[in-house]
């Protein structure tokens, strides 16, 4: 559940709620990109592993990997305010700030490890543009969940991570809107 830090709610036992202000950052949760990415976060992060949130925005998916579990995580954003405001959210839903770090920078440029999942909820043409130096940032076996990607550049973004050796492993749409998890082979090196 997202919840915006004005709004009461009371949650049921078993909901995990994210308290989001996004300020002047994208990611509130409503969007239909960020609830596929949030729906996709669930179903393929697994404890301890490690996140890189490419374009991180209001560190939306920081804060729910750090609570469904990650050991630790990068958001990378080029808006300094975003950085900034992910920074505070990533306190406010509790993340450890020693393992969970935003950074202002132009995307993956700057980023010098490999990580279990990469998540980048951005235009479908700067995907395909990072999906360039992708390799080297994602652990052979990682999973990449890509979205903002209007449904006729689907295609588009499937053949650019096919070409970079992911196996696109799920698609998922919702208002118009698709959802793309690739995996890195096992025995794929950087």
């Amino acid at each position: 559940m997202v919840k915006p830090t004005w709004r009461e709610f009371t949650p049921r036992t078993d909901d995990l709620v994210l308290e989001i202000d996004p300020g002047m950052a994208f990611g509130t949760g409503t969007h239909p990109t960020t609830a596929l990415c949030l729906a996709l976060l669930e179903k393929y992060l697994r404890p301890g592993c490690s996140i890189l949130d490419v374009g991180t925005g209001s560190g939306i998916l920081m804060a729910a990997a750090s609570k469904l579990g990650a050991g630790s995580g990068l958001g990378i954003d080029n808006d300094p305010l975003a950085v900034q405001i992910a920074a505070e959210n990533l306190q406010l839903n509790g993340a450890n700030l020693a393992e969970f770090q935003v950074v202002a920078g132009d995307l993956v440029s700057t980023v010098t490890s490999a990580y279990d999942l990469v998540a980048a909820n951005i235009l479908s043409e700067v995907i395909v543009r990072l999906l360039d130096d992708l390799p080297v940032h994602l652990v052979p076996g990682g999973i990449k969940i890509a979205s903002g990607i209007i449904i006729k550049n689907k295609s588009m973004v499937m053949d650019k991570m096919t070409a970079q050796g992911l196996e696109v492993v799920e698609t998922i749409s919702r208002d118009g809107w698709v959802a793309i998890v690739g995996k890195k082979s096992k025995n794929q090196k950087a």
